[in-house]
């Protein structure tokens, strides 16, 4: 008898090219698994009003309603918006979008804030294409949390599409160099950038716990729709060791 099916709802920004390939890919190893996709504007990052209004719950429920019609098992919010403009904003648009549609609601930046809580992380290496404005207010954000920054590197770009074109030898390049402040974890914190595939290798590398934030909703989606995450291989520790 075949499993149950489960349906995993993805929100996207608009411009991204990279969390939609890489989702699919990671959940490859569960035949019963797929993932579907609500697009809603963000075309930049940055700290300017008309770039924060993307954000707006309106639009992103309106996506969320969408998937809702495919009748998925969880809706997950693949972006790291809250990261910068304060994590309360993840919580409540999980509230909203499940008291919309009645499905549970998980955040990419939410998923990392638990998965930093039950590994005890207090000093984070940070990996971003952002600016230098969006950097630091992600910083000051973690330090309210009681996580600080020790290490971080960041590409000072604005244009959302523009973040899908980093070549991976860049990412490695940022990850090696945040490594050296031996920090407890790193996060590759962008879901438009190809981290998540270079995971595996680097932690092998570094021995350093690295969590990408496709990686992060991906797990804890898998969580909420019941599937065990130890079934995903080759994508990081995470999915083994918080199962």
């Amino acid at each position: 008898m075949n499993a149950p099916r489960l349906l995993l709802g993805m929100l996207t920004p608009s411009s991204n090219t990279t969390l939609e390939p890489v989702t699919t890919a990671m959940i490859a190893g569960i035949p019963e698994a797929s993932a579907h996709f609500g697009r809603f504007k963000v075309t930049e990052i940055a700290l300017t009003q008309q770039a924060l209004g993307q954000f707006d719950d309106r639009e992103i429920l309106g996506a969320a309603e969408l998937l809702s019609h495919a009748k998925v098992g969880v809706i997950g919010w693949s972006g790291t918006a809250a990261s910068w403009r304060g994590f309360d904003t993840d919580e409540q648009l999980c509230h909203r979008i499940t008291e919309a549609t009645g499905i549970p609601a998980c955040t990419s930046v939410l998923a990392l804030n638990e998965v930093l809580r039950r590994t005890s992380v207090r000093r984070l290496g940070l990996v971003t294409p952002y600016l230098d404005d969006v950097q630091a207010k992600i910083v000051a954000n973690y330090a309210t949390i009681g996580i600080e920054v020790v290490g971080e590197r960041h590409l000072g770009l604005r244009d959302n599409f523009s973040f899908s074109e980093v070549d991976a030898q860049t990412l490695r390049t940022m990850v090696r160099e945040v490594a050296k402040t031996a920090p407890d974890a790193i996060t590759i914190l962008c879901t438009n950038l190809r981290g998540g595939p270079l995971v595996a290798e680097l932690e092998a590398e570094t021995g350093i716990p690295i969590h990408d934030s496709i990686a992060t909703v991906v797990w804890k989606s898998l969580q909420l729709a019941g599937a065990d995450t130890r079934r995903i291989k080759g994508w990081g520790r995470m999915f083994e060791d918080l199962a």
